[in-house]
C-alpha cells in the first residue's frame, strides 16, 4: 500500500497536478500568507460578534423603552387599555415616541383619541409627557387630522393651524 504523503511530505502524492503543488520558494511565503488570511478572518469575526451584541443591546433598551411608553400612557390617562398604537421616530436618531389611544372604552380607533409625545430617558420605569395632541375617530395619526395640541407639539407645528 503507498503512502498518502508524497516525498515532499506535504499531503499530496507524486502524482498530483501541478496546480495543486506549490514550488518550494512558495512554501516559506505560504505560512504568511496563511497567517494573514487567519489574521483577517479572526477580525471580520471579531467585526461581527461586535455589530450582533451591539444590536441586541439597541433592541433591547428600544423595548424597555416602548413598555414604559405604554406604562406611562395608562399612568397619565389613568385607563388600562392594552390596544395602543406606538409610534416610533425611525427617520432620526430620536427617542422621540407617540402613544395613542382611546378616551372611552371601545375599539381600537373608534372614539376620540389622545395622543401623547413621550421624550427622554426612562425613569422608574416611565418616560416623560413632552405634548400630545386629539386625534377624530376612525383616522391615523396624520398631521391633518390632529387638533387640541398641548405642550411643546404646538411650537413643533404637529398640529394643522
Amino acid at each position: 500500500m503507498s503512502s498518502a504523503a508524497g516525498p515532499t511530505g506535504r499531503g499530496l502524492p507524486e502524482g498530483a497536478p501541478g496546480w495543486l503543488r506549490r514550488p518550494a520558494a512558495r512554501l516559506a511565503a505560504g505560512g504568511r500568507l496563511r497567517l494573514v488570511e487567519g489574521s483577517a478572518l479572526a477580525l471580520a469575526g471579531l467585526l461581527l460578534a461586535t455589530a450582533t451584541v451591539n444590536d441586541l443591546v439597541r433592541q433591547t433598551h428600544v423595548n424597555h423603552r416602548l413598555s414604559a411608553d405604554l406604562r406611562t400612557w395608562r399612568a397619565y390617562t389613568r385607563h388600562d387599555y392594552r390596544n395602543l398604537n406606538i409610534g416610533q421616530d425611525v427617520r432620526g436618531l430620536s427617542t422621540r415616541d407617540v402613544v395613542c389611544g382611546n378616551t372611552a372604552p371601545g375599539a381600537p380607533k373608534a372614539r376620540v383619541q389622545l395622543c401623547l409625545q413621550m421624550t427622554g430617558r426612562v425613569r422608574s420605569g416611565r418616560r416623560s409627557v413632552s405634548g400630545g395632541w386629539y386625534l377624530p375617530p376612525r383616522v391615523e395619526d396624520v398631521r391633518r387630522y390632529r387638533y387640541a395640541c398641548f405642550g411643546p407639539a404646538v411650537a413643533e407645528h404637529r398640529c394643522p393651524p
